[in-house]
């Protein structure tokens, strides 16, 4: 019998469980801290929304972007924490700007229904624009803006990866609504190249497991190009029976990152391995289906004491993802549907 077919210890069930938990979190404006009392941002957020709109929860889901978007600044940014309705960090990342983009579509294809996005896409359009500012000759687009709005000197390779897919999001709404945006597209295969064939381009974060599977989850890197990247560091970040380490030379293995992996690997077709992963990380799971940020071991220590929003969030995508339970389950899987690697931008 193939592992897929296995119980994995989570049903529909219990997956409900863990969208009431993040909802439970949820304040009444729509925000979602990363815990109860806790700071928000706007990446984790919209994470979390996501999974409430797998999960059915669709006016908790839009209470959540409603309340993202009526917090854009003008120039179509949002600073990098938030607590207590209160700037904590005036930072301008990039990658937290361009994923309402993602949630949106995915809000989209969760629903069948494009009303929110309809009513939302300026926020979309000026949220992207705004982080297109940052893109460089080469392709790659700089991390972030600092509180006088000096653009930060390098990429980061996590970030223009996940960037790469909202890009690619947000050309797809575009399509969906009509508008004409040829220059999202051109932008999107410009920083798809930059990924996947210039890694000089990209300040070295070796050590982090994002950097290693986040080119292939964010669909920059396809077909057997990804296979490639996701066995090369295998054996450094995957430890067998727990999950995804964070860092390469730490022994921390934390409940996000692992089912981030679980979804590219889900999205290249190592089902069997994707749901291997998806099995361990299910220790960290409490009895409020909530889901506990990592731990260390081999004495499998929490750390740290939290049970973060966005892990829960992680892991009702990536049940979403091999249990079919929404209409978005092939969310992560769009842009490795053929078997073409990216082509070098002319």
């Amino acid at each position: 019998m193939r592992l897929h077919e296995l119980s994995a210890g989570v049903d529909e069930g219990l997956v409900a469980t863990t969208v009431d938990a993040i909802a439970a979190v949820q304040l009444g404006d729509g925000c979602i801290p990363w815990f109860s009392g806790h700071h928000v941002d706007p990446w984790n957020h919209v994470e979390a929304a996501m999974a409430l709109s797998a999960g059915g929860r669709v006016a908790e889901a839009e209470r959540a972007y409603r309340w993202l978007a009526a917090l854009q600044r003008r120039d179509g940014t949002w600073f990098a924490y938030y607590r207590d309705g209160k700037v904590t960090d005036p930072t301008v990342d990039a990658n937290f700007c361009a994923y309402i983009a993602t949630g949106l579509w995915h809000h989209t294809q969760a629903t069948g229904d494009a009303t929110l996005l309809a009513r939302l896409w300026p926020v979309v359009e000026r949220a992207i624009d705004a982080v297109l500012t940052l893109q460089t000759p080469g392709g790659e687009i700089l991390w972030a803006r600092d509180a006088k709005r000096r653009p930060y000197p390098a990429a980061l390779l996590t970030s223009s990866s996940s960037i790469h897919f909202s890009l690619r999001c947000a050309v797809s709404a575009a399509a969906e609504l009509g508008a004409d945006r040829d220059d999202w597209e051109n932008a999107a295969r410009r920083l798809a190249h930059a990924i996947a064939h210039r890694s000089d381009r990209f300040e070295p974060r070796d050590r982090w497991a994002m950097d290693w599977y986040y080119p292939v989850l964010g669909g920059a890197v396809t077909g057997q190009a990804a296979l490639v990247r996701l066995a090369e560091r295998w054996d450094e970040f995957v430890v067998d029976g727990l999950g995804v380490r964070c860092v390469s030379d730490r022994p921390w293995v934390t409940g996000a990152e692992t089912c981030e992996l679980v979804l590219a690997l889900d999205a290249t077709g190592r089902i069997d391995d994707a749901w291997r992963l998806f099995t361990w990380m299910q220790r960290l799971r409490g009895d409020d289906g909530a889901y506990w940020t990592g731990d260390v071991f081999p004495d499998n220590i929490r750390w740290p004491e939290e049970q973060t929003t966005w892990t829960s969030a992680a892991t009702v995508l990536a049940a979403d993802a091999l249990l079919g339970l929404s209409p978005a389950a092939g969310f992560f899987r769009t842009l490795h549907l053929g078997d073409t690697e990216i082509e070098a931008a002319g």
